[in-house]
């Protein structure tokens, strides 16, 4: 059994072992121990500090084997983008033109860089070992951030992006940089990706903020724009089931695809329901797999698979195990949620 809780100081040394197993796609998390202890402790503050709305806040999240406490993945949240700092994106646009003498239909392709000191939120820094990467694990991990942030609704925007990983080999080379961020800055795509890390004052002091027309960049750079790496599809596809669209908006630096969602249309968000706890069973029983949170608790917030069957009486019965590793009792408050779109069982 797996469970994901609130990140702790500890976790440093674990997480830094995980990290090791990371290409230069989780740009979110680089391996810079001194950084990462940085954004353990904003997170640990973001758990126990907070105002009356969302304000940058950085939740991060790691998951563990239940009764082992092995470290095999990290997932995260942001309540809110921009700030003094703002975010930086292309967006994509599309226009048809046509000439009547050539006969000559073409679509024309531009980026247009943007910028914003009020943004969304963003789910971000998913990562799981590759030893434990199955649709389950990876759904698990990815989902289980819904749960807290419907626990905690007033803490974030309404409006949710995941920025997706690009095609960035394991080298760390982006055709897209080479083409077009190196020419301005003199950098490799490594550095200004560490760089954005501290400061992103760079992009705007240096990159031309007139549209970029796509059809003249290389062959190479203009086939990954909107396009995920590849073993970022599955992650991309989690996340369309559960209600993320592309808005033709990429990343400034490596253009992989954003999705965005409104938070109250995501499906493991509107879907979950909180339910007391009736029952404890050792024995097995009929159900399907849910994601299975902790209610109302904050920083002691956790969540893990399991089974849940509603009783007559409209309380749950869950097992023993799950009992165990969330540190629920009868009469406590669970939040539950199918770990894929479908109906939830009942008595």
């Amino acid at each position: 059994m797996f469970i994901t809780r609130p990140i702790q100081e500890s976790d440093l040394a674990s997480l830094m072992d995980l990290l090791q197993h990371a290409g230069h796609g989780l740009t979110s998390l680089p391996k810079d121990e001194k950084l990462i202890a940085e954004k353990i402790l904003h997170s640990e503050r973001s758990f126990l500090h907070r105002g009356n709305r969302p304000n940058g806040e950085s939740y991060l999240f790691v998951m563990e084997e239940a009764f082992t406490g092995k470290l095999i993945g990290i997932s995260g949240i942001i309540s809110k983008l921009g700030g003094f700092d703002p975010v930086y994106f292309y967006r994509l646009k599309s226009e048809e033109k046509f000439s009547k003498v050539l006969g000559i239909k073409k679509t024309i392709r531009t980026l247009h860089m943007e910028k914003t000191h009020s943004g969304p939120a963003e789910i971000c820094s998913l990562f799981l070992s590759p030893k434990y990467r199955n649709s389950q694990n990876g759904r698990f991990l990815s989902l289980s951030r819904f749960l807290f942030m419907a626990e905690n609704e007033q803490y974030f925007e309404d409006l949710v992006i995941a920025e997706m990983r690009g095609q960035v080999n394991d080298e760390g080379h982006s055709p897209f940089w080479e083409a077009v961020g190196r020419k301005f800055m003199d950098i490799d795509f490594i550095e200004a990706d560490y760089l954005l890390m501290k400061s992103n004052s760079f992009i705007e002091e240096l990159l031309p903020d007139v549209p970029i027309l796509v059809e003249l960049l290389p062959q190479k750079a203009q086939d990954v724009i909107a396009e995920v790496h590849e073993n970022t599809k599955p992650a991309r596809r989690i996340l369309e089931q559960e209600g993320f669209k592309f808005n033709n908006v990429v990343g400034i630096i490596e253009p992989g695809p954003i999705l965005e969602a409104r938070l109250n249309q995501v499906r493991a968000y509107k879907e979950s329901s909180v339910i007391e706890i009736g029952e404890v069973s050792s024995d097995d029983f009929e159900s399907d797999i849910f994601i299975i949170s902790t209610s109302g608790r904050d920083k002691n917030f956790k969540t893990c698979l399991g089974k849940v069957f509603v009783r007559e009486d409209g309380k749950a019965k869950i097992q023993a195990v799950t009992s165990t590793a969330l540190k629920m009792r009868i009469g406590d408050n669970l939040r539950y949620v199918s770990l894929r779109a479908t109906d939830k069982t009942k008595s």
